[in-house]
């Protein structure tokens, strides 16, 4: 594949690697965040991709490695800093903050409190469309453990959605 080619194929995937971001990191500005490095590691290593072999599963298994990281970072990090949001509502009465958080919806809230296995490999089958085969790739597990996860994870929601309704 030529690099034209691959940057295109790159380019056409941006808005499957920002969901997917969105789904790891439940932050728009870190799911940004999360899709620029992704894009950029990428980039570097494009020598280590397989032509023949699918773009997106190689681009969500890099975009889950480096969330990893940064959560372990994070969580390092956390340990030592008070977090930035601390700060964020001083003098603020807190209402766009309040109405904010009210504009959230009910499949979004049921997501969120799904233990973050179940959501990435929701994400990756029922959102991203991936095989059961390439998502338990990226995800760096056998078959039978995204079944699991997956059949947990669309209980969990159901019971959730059947509460908000």
């Amino acid at each position: 594949m030529d690099g034209q080619s691959f940057e295109g194929d790159m380019i056409a995937l941006l808005p499957r690697l920002r969901r997917f971001a969105h789904a790891l990191a439940r932050s728009p500005a870190d799911a940004d965040d999360l899709c620029q490095a992704s894009i950029e590691r990428a980039l570097k290593s494009r020598d280590q991709w397989q032509p023949g072999t699918r773009l997106d599963s190689w681009m969500y298994r890099i975009m889950r490695n480096l969330w990893v990281d940064e959560a372990r970072a994070r969580g390092r990090r956390d340990q030592t800093f008070a977090p930035e949001e601390a700060g964020a509502h001083v003098g603020d009465d807190g209402a766009r903050h309040i109405e904010l958080k009210l504009e959230l919806t009910d499949l979004d809230r049921a997501m969120s409190r799904l233990p973050a296995e179940q959501r990435e490999a929701i994400a990756l089958v029922l959102v991203e469309g991936l095989a059961y085969k390439e998502a338990a790739a990226v995800l760096d597990v056998p078959i039978g453990t995204l079944t699991s996860r997956l059949s947990r994870g669309r209980e969990a929601l159901i019971a959730e959605l059947g509460k908000a309704i």
